[in-house]
């Protein structure tokens, strides 16, 4: 057996990863396979799903390797991951999904962000205070690898992002430290998208 298969096998996060792979893709929230997750296995190197592969039948087995001291990238998506785990070493999981929520949302703001208030479950996805009480989502154009790196470069300076970012009409990011975390980021944030959504609608439908 391929050592590199023996050792995803094995890797307890790969497991892991595989099993959450299957949890999203029961509530539909990366259709036609789409979407792209990743697990961090050193401080150059993860692990990523196959572009290919079912994900409901994912097994460790079917994860590629892919390290950015050996390999150049040119695809935006593995590039976002690449960025958000050499930004912060404590980032250890990085999920893509494309909800039909996020992906609608995404398209209807216009701005580059859009503030959550007065939302209890801020708190899941807060990484200060302030955020508790007015937490911002980063969205992004999808501009290509070198200028969507650029942006995510830029926001990084300026912003302590909460654990999320949309690109416009490409889908959700977001990651943690664990893969419990990773999935309370996943719901807590589709949860708040899902409300926002409802408010536009509900708006609409009053003023209409």
């Amino acid at each position: 057996m391929n050592q590199s298969i023996l050792t995803n096998q094995i890797n307890p996060y790969a497991i892991q990863l595989c099993a959450l792979s299957r949890w999203i893709m029961q509530r539909q929230w990366f259709p036609s396979g789409s979407g792209l997750f990743s697990v961090r296995t050193s401080e150059h190197s993860a692990l990523f799903t196959s572009q290919d592969k079912d994900k409901s039948e994912l097994s460790p087995a079917d994860l590629v390797p892919y390290s950015w001291t050996t390999q150049n990238q040119t695809d935006t998506a593995t590039a976002i991951h690449q960025f958000l785990y050499q930004c912060n070493p404590q980032h250890k999981v990085v999920l893509q999904t494309h909800s039909l929520q996020a992906t609608v949302f995404s398209r209807l703001i216009k701005a580059d962000q859009h503030m959550f208030v007065g939302y209890e479950l801020q708190h899941m996805v807060a990484t200060s205070e302030t955020q508790r009480s007015c937490c911002p989502l980063a969205i992004l154009e999808p501009q290509g690898t070198e200028l969507t790196l650029q942006q995510l470069h830029h926001r990084f300076e300026y912003e302590n992002l909460p654990h999320a970012l949309l690109i416009r009409g490409h889908g959700l990011y977001v990651w943690g430290d664990s893969m419990d975390s990773v999935k309370r980021h996943l719901e807590a944030w589709l949860f708040l998208i899902g409300c926002e959504l409802e408010q536009i609608k509900l708006s609409c439908h009053f003023n209409g």
